[in-house]
């Protein structure tokens, strides 16, 4: 059984320095939860010790995407410099183990007007797909500046992850502060902050009809859907209302792929078993931030029902949504 690995995330260094030399209101307090435990040295591994990991954890191919909040908070044109920079150096670490290593591109996201000629670049160099944000500055992902990346996506056929990032701050001064800086930024990020905001982008971008004016686009969401497979019924509402082509649940079945992120909750599986197919549902580990041993991936495996499910989980769908040729 080949087990693809979706959501597994790397950084260097020289865009870890860029972030930091931001001004103080742009810089993205998030960058700290790279530097627990070991996370920082593995996120700028690409090569034999990121190989020897996934040995270990028994994973046949990582795709790669760089760290939150990649080249968002910069500058157009750093922006624009540091994502090319880092769509080479994946492209270069995938050339160097190609039956191991794939690439999500990392798009200039501050320049909306070069994203679909990067995306388009980094393709044609072997990326897969492209990861981005649910904001970038004030500007949210449903703008209309960002229609040409959803139409060149479409149009390429590939799939566009939503990661979660650090919510505004004038979100964060409303509903994520008040306790020390810590607990601040865990209420902020992964404890709950990060699933909402990339929720509400997922059901901006829907609700702005993206999904009607290209109905072939295909986006990835991370965490089990980040909490919308639970509120069907609620934003079903919206379809109506928004005049959308489609309910939105509708497009969640369709165009929506969901993954695990490391959470190997039998209790989640199954309830996005029950809510969307096992069609949809993608294996990720969110490496190096969580980091399931061999042992309790293969003990998760062992909640599906058949064969045939455990293969398209593991590897299936995401060489149809991704494109991957062995």
């Amino acid at each position: 059984m080949t087990i693809i690995a979706i959501e597994e995330h790397w950084t260097t260094p020289e865009l870890a320095s860029a972030l930091k030399a931001l001004p103080t209101e742009r810089q993205d307090d998030s960058l700290a939860l790279n530097q627990m435990g070991d996370s920082l040295e593995r996120l700028h591994d690409v090569g034999e010790g990121r190989i020897a990991a996934m040995d270990e954890q028994g994973i046949d191919v990582q795709i790669l995407s760089v760290a939150p909040p990649a080249t968002g908070p910069l500058d157009p044109a750093d922006a624009l410099a540091f994502s090319r920079d880092l769509n080479d150096i994946a492209a270069a670490a995938v050339a160097e183990h190609p039956t191991r290593l794939k690439a999500m591109a990392t798009l200039p996201m501050a320049s909306p007007g070069d994203v679909a000629a990067e995306l388009t670049r980094a393709v044609g160099n072997g990326a897969v797909g492209a990861m981005v944000y649910g904001r970038t500055g004030e500007r949210a992902l449903d703008d209309p500046a960002h229609d040409d990346l959803f139409a060149t996506a479409a149009a390429l056929g590939q799939p566009i992850f939503i990661h979660p990032q650090l919510p505004a701050p004038s979100v964060r001064d409303a509903l994520y502060s008040g306790f020390d800086p810590l607990t601040n930024l865990g209420l902020s990020t992964f404890g709950w902050g990060w699933h909402i905001e990339a929720a509400t982008a997922a059901l901006r971008l829907i609700t702005r009809g993206t999904f009607d004016r290209h109905p072939g686009l295909k986006l990835v969401l991370g965490h089990w859907g980040e909490l919308l497979l639970f509120w069907q019924d609620r934003v079903d509402s919206l379809s109506r209302i928004a005049g959308l082509d489609r309910t939105v649940s509708e497009v969640l079945r369709t165009n929506v792929f969901i993954t695990s992120s490391g959470m190997l909750s039998p209790a989640l599986l199954h309830h996005a078993l029950e809510v969307s197919s096992i069609d949809q549902l993608l294996f990720s580990t969110d490496y190096p931030f969580q980091q399931p041993t061999a042992s309790e991936i293969q003990a998760f495996l062992g909640e599906f029902a058949s064969d045939q499910d455990r293969e398209k989980f593991t590897s299936a769908t995401a060489r149809k949504v991704f494109g991957l040729h062995d």
